[in-house]
């Protein structure tokens, strides 16, 4: 059994910082990439940012310069530190890992539950 586990949103002013955290735990073989993406109402699911085991990165247009990506694989925990926040980052934010878990011959792609950040103007 694996889980993901997300922490960290809530409600924050315009200009303001969050960081996400999310956790991987269970019978885990191994993690490749993990990322984080979001959802706002009427939209669809869209990638905010996701980052290899080694290191290399990627964001989304909207976020470059904003949002920072990190993960520790000791603790397969994966961050979104979010700063200068806008309304329009509003969404419920989701934690996405290609991982492989113990007995498995391949990776699968596993969800957290999500979490909400909300941005006032």
């Amino acid at each position: 059994q694996v889980q993901l586990v997300e922490s960290g949103g809530g409600l924050v002013q315009a200009g303001g910082s969050l960081r996400l955290s999310c956790a991987a735990s269970g019978s885990i073989f191994s993690i490749n990439a993990m990322g984080w993406y979001r959802q706002a109402p009427g939209k669809q699911r869209e990638l905010v940012a996701a980052i290899t085991s080694g290191g290399s990165t990627n964001y989304a247009d909207s976020v470059k310069g904003r949002f920072t990506i990190s993960r520790d694989n000791a603790k397969n925990t994966v961050y979104l530190q979010m700063n200068s926040l806008k309304p329009e980052d509003t969404a419920v934010y989701y934690c996405n890992a290609d991982l492989r878990a113990l007995g498995y011959g391949r990776e699968y792609d596993y969800w957290g539950q999500g979490t909400q950040v909300t941005v006032s103007s």
